[in-house]
C-alpha cells in the first residue's frame, strides 16, 4: 500500500501511512543495502574484501570491507543509512510517547534513557557509515564502539523496560510478540558479539585461516539482529498511523 496524499487543506493529512509499512521501509534500506555490499564484495572484489595483514585465507569480508572500502558499495551503503536516519529519529521519539503511555511514572528516567540511546546509536551509525575507516579511522572507530555500545544497552533496556516496568498486565498478542522476538533477538545479538570478538581477538594473535571469516560472519549476526530488533515497532505499533498536516504537524493515531 502507497502512503495517501490529501488534499492541500490544512485541517487534513498532506501523508498518511501505516505504521507497519513505514517500518518495513526504514529498516529495507540498510537491509538490502547491507545484502548488496556484501554479495558484491564476494563476488567482484573478493581477494582484497577478504585479505588481512596476515595473508591468510578467508571466505567473508568484513562489514568495514563491505561497505567502506570500495565503490559502489560505499556510495549506496551511505546513500541507504543517511536516507534512513531522519525516519529513525521519527521512530526514536513515537517509542518515547508509546512507553511513556504504558510504563509507570516511575520508570519514566529508563524510557528517557532508552530514548537518548536509540537516539546516540541511530546517529553514530550515520558516522561510521559517512567516516570510513580508510579515509578518517579515528572518528570511524569511535562511531564504531559508540554504536555497538549504545545498540547492546538500547536492546537490554528495551527488554526490561518491557517486561518489569509497563504499567499493566494488559499486553495484546502482538505486543507480547514483539516482547518475545525482542529477548531473543537481544540474547542472540549479545552472544554473536561476544564471538565476534573472540574470534577478532584470536585472528590477531594467530593468525589462522577462516578466522577472519568467523568474526565477520558472527558481525554479520550482531548487524541483522539489530536490525531485526528495530523491526519489532512492525507489532508494537502495529495498527497505528503516521501523519503529516499542516496545522499538526507529524503526529500518530489509531487506524
Amino acid at each position: 500500500m502507497l502512503p495517501e496524499y490529501q488534499s492541500l487543506d490544512k485541517g487534513t493529512p498532506l501523508f498518511r501511512t501505516p505504521f507497519g509499512k513505514f517500518a518495513l521501509r526504514v529498516v529495507s534500506l540498510p537491509f538490502f543495502s547491507f545484502l548488496f555490499c556484501v554479495l558484491w564484495s564476494i563476488v567482484f572484489y573478493f581477494d582484497r574484501a577478504t585479505s588481512t595483514h596476515c595473508h591468510v585465507y578467508n571466505f567473508l569480508p568484513s562489514i568495514s570491507a563491505a561497505i567502506g572500502s570500495y565503490q559502489p558499495q560505499r556510495f549506496i551503503w551511505q546513500t541507504a543509512i543517511s536516507c534512513h536516519a531522519v525516519p529513525r529519529f521519527i521512530v526514536a521519539y513515537m517509542y518515547l510517547m508509546y512507553y511513556r503511555s504504558c510504563v509507570r511514572k516511575r520508570w519514566h528516567i529508563l524510557v528517557n534513557i532508552a530514548t537518548l540511546l536509540n537516539v546516540v546509536e541511530n546517529a553514530a551509525l550515520l558516522g561510521l557509515s559517512l567516516f570510513t575507516s580508510v579515509d578518517n579511522y579515528e572518528i570511524h572507530k569511535f562511531c564504531f564502539i559508540t554504536f555497538i555500545a549504545t545498540s547492546e544497552l538500547y536492546m537490554l533496556l528495551c527488554y526490561v523496560i518491557n517486561i518489569n516496568c509497563r504499567r499493566s498486565d494488559s499486553l495484546t498478542k502482538l505486543e507480547e510478540k514483539s516482547i518475545r522476538f525482542k529477548g531473543y533477538l537481544c540474547l542472540i545479538n549479545i552472544f554473536s558479539f561476544s564471538l565476534a570478538g573472540y574470534f577478532f581477538l584470536r585472528h590477531n594473535s594467530y593468525c589462522e585461516p577462516g578466522i577472519y571469516s568467523l568474526f565477520a560472519l558472527f558481525e554479520y549476526i550482531v548487524v541483522l539482529t539489530n536490525m531485526g530488533f528495530h523491526m519489532t515497532a512492525y507489532w508494537d505499533f502495529h495498527g497505528r498511523w503516521i501523519s503529516f498536516s499542516w496545522s499538526t504537524g507529524l503526529y500518530f493515531s489509531q487506524n
